[in-house]
């Protein structure tokens, strides 16, 4: 079998366009929870000793976003100005304007429903195109490279806010590369761990608290051999992190947020986006489709790939594509969703029920594969269903 080899990263919380990413997600979520109808779309970026939310903002309700910054970086710990940052002492800097009305035409009265086509009212709200994912190579059913990179940048959050290694500063980066024999998963083949620390320890101890508390705790020993490469901090000091190091900005680790580069990527960013945005809701139906794919014995890699146009609830396009490893054909299967799924975003928001305060708790470690937050997508209650369209299909 031939072999190659894939590789994931994954940020920890405390990266510079993670604590961006966490920021908007949380006015999100703070608006959303007043007023589920809201539309947000919320940027963020920051630099040493400021942040600044900027955007586009339609609510009937009051959120305190400078409050709501520093409370997202204090709880990453970013809490005094030795670690380069301080969510005391940083400037809040806000830019907020109003949805635009040609924007909300369409999003609020679909095409259809203009046309009388249709009794769900809302249109998309922009063009695009979404992907979604799913393998069995771990029981979440997500690439094996991205789930690992995301459990050790977990793992370094957990051991620093335990205080287990209590020199570790919260700026983190993992990556995995995994060696495959044809289309498997057989073994781990190098490790990166790079880490924030303060300035009085030793590379030695870092290394070795990094191999024994993070990386040989996490990836599972019948994944490393001898042969397998460490790297912990190989530019030798990672003292200087966060803003400080490097400006952040929202929606920069899209890759971090989905499939680590197993599948690909559609036009937009997830986090500070209502669900009426598809960049966001589409993709998460787009995951939840492959990933019933998946679940039902269908394929065992199914890649679904969803298309818009602003102010049409219909998708343009649907394609579901199984790389040879489905038990139909790829058409077959693409019947059996259209007649399973209401890929309608009205519908999303109804099925994965998006008009919720979930979406600060996703904006670290991955958007999908998150069956620790009982997110809606990542369910699998449509597997029979498609079994049962696929046998009237073929």
């Amino acid at each position: 079998m031939a072999k190659h080899f894939f590789t994931s990263e994954s940020v920890t919380e405390g990266h510079p366009d993670k604590i961006c990413d966490q920021i908007s997600d949380a006015v999100l979520d703070a608006i959303i929870e007043k007023d589920p109808e809201a539309r947000v779309a919320c940027e963020t970026t920051a630099c040493t000793g400021l942040i600044h939310v900027m955007g586009e903002i339609s609510t009937s309700c009051y959120v305190d976003i400078p409050k709501i910054a520093r409370e997202v970086v204090r709880e990453i710990g970013y809490d005094r100005g030795k670690f380069g940052f301080d969510c005391e002492t940083c400037a809040v800097l806000t830019s907020i304007d109003e949805q635009s009305g040609d924007i909300a035409m369409g999003v609020n009265q679909s095409l259809e429903s203009k046309e009388g086509k249709d009794s769900l009212t809302n249109g998309a709200g922009d063009q695009g195109m979404m992907f979604g994912y799913a393998c069995d190579e771990t029981p979440e059913l997500m690439p094996l490279a991205i789930s690992l990179s995301h459990k050790l940048a977990l793992r370094l959050t957990e051991i620093r806010k335990s205080g287990a290694v209590d020199y570790l500063r919260p700026d983190g980066k993992t990556q995995v590369t995994v060696e495959y024999e044809g289309d498997k998963p057989v073994r781990v083949d190098t490790v990166v761990v790079s880490t924030q620390h303060g300035p009085e320890v030793s590379l030695e101890q870092i290394r070795k608290d990094m191999i024994e508390l993070v990386i040989r705790h996490t990836i599972p020993a019948e994944l490393l051999d001898e042969n397998t490469k460490f790297y912990v901090n190989p530019t030798g000091r990672f003292v200087k992190g966060g803003p400080a190091a490097d400006a952040g900005l929202t929606g920069r680790k899209i890759i971090v947020d989905t499939y680590g580069g197993s599948a690909p990527h559609g036009g937009g960013c997830f986090s500070g986006k209502d669900p009426t945005k598809v960049d966001r809701s589409a993709a998460y139906a787009a995951r939840y489709v492959a990933k019933n794919v998946v679940a039902a014995g269908l394929a065992r890699k199914c890649q679904v790939e969803l298309a818009y146009a602003i102010g049409v609830a219909q998708p343009v396009s649907v394609l579901v594509e199984t790389f040879g490893t489905g038990t139909v054909s790829d058409d077959v299967l693409e019947a059996a969703v259209r007649k399973v799924f209401d890929l309608r975003p009205a519908a999303i928001i109804r099925d994965l029920d998006l008009r919720k305060p979930i979406y600060r708790k996703l904006a670290a470690y991955g958007h999908m594969g998150r069956t620790d937050l009982k997110v809606r997508w990542e369910d699998t209650d449509r597997t029979e269903a498609l079994k049962a369209a696929v046998a009237q299909g073929n």
